[in-house]
């Protein structure tokens, strides 16, 4: 098998490059970090938004992401030419995680939106990192123009993102001070 100019080997049915050792660990590594990203931010999307479930399956996000962002980047390095696009998408998705969580513990004028905003956006890079690497050898998700694989976690993740921050008062009408809702203070 080859993708492109480069050997590669058969891993659970995907096609992956034969980039050489360090490559294989980081891409093992990688995708662990991924799965545990994909999990607990699920986790943490669906809570309620209060101390327990939520900001321990944040915290774990964040520390699998900031993996995710360090795997990307070694596989990048040694695959730049192939890679790049995938470096920029990890890129974004750290840089968006990182800024939901320092929107959380800064408490800045609109923390709520911005919080929500910028982990659901890390979330949505998360995944269009995936599908854009490996869409074309999913079942389903291999018949979908490669265009798609770039826009459809965007198309289902900004509306579930809207309806997610309203339904948790950081944004729409009636809202105008910039502590949460009642309903969030409840458990502390």
């Amino acid at each position: 098998m080859s993708t492109g100019d480069v050997p590669s080997i058969e891993i659970f049915g995907l096609e992956v490059p034969d980039a050489g050792p360090v490559f294989l660990a980081a891409l093992a590594v990688h995708v662990t970090a991924g799965v545990t990203c994909v999990i607990t931010g699920a986790l943490a999307a669906t809570a309620h938004k209060r101390p327990g479930r939520h900001p321990g399956a944040g915290t774990v996000y964040l520390y699998g992401l900031g993996v995710v962002f360090a795997t990307a980047t070694v596989m990048s390095v040694i695959r730049w030419s192939h890679n790049w696009h995938l470096f920029v998408i990890a890129c974004v998705a750290f840089t968006l995680g990182v800024g939901g969580r320092l929107a959380r513990r800064r408490k800045r004028r609109r923390w709520l939106a911005r919080h929500g905003s910028a982990m659901a956006g890390s979330y949505i890079a998360l995944l269009t990192g995936f599908y854009v690497d490996n869409g074309e050898q999913l079942p389903l998700w291999d018949r979908l123009p490669y265009l798609t694989y770039w826009l459809l976690p965007a198309a289902v993740g900004l509306p579930l993102t809207w309806w997610a921050l309203v339904r948790n008062g950081a944004v729409g009408p009636g809202r105008v001070t910039d502590s949460p809702p009642r309903s969030m203070l409840r458990g502390r």
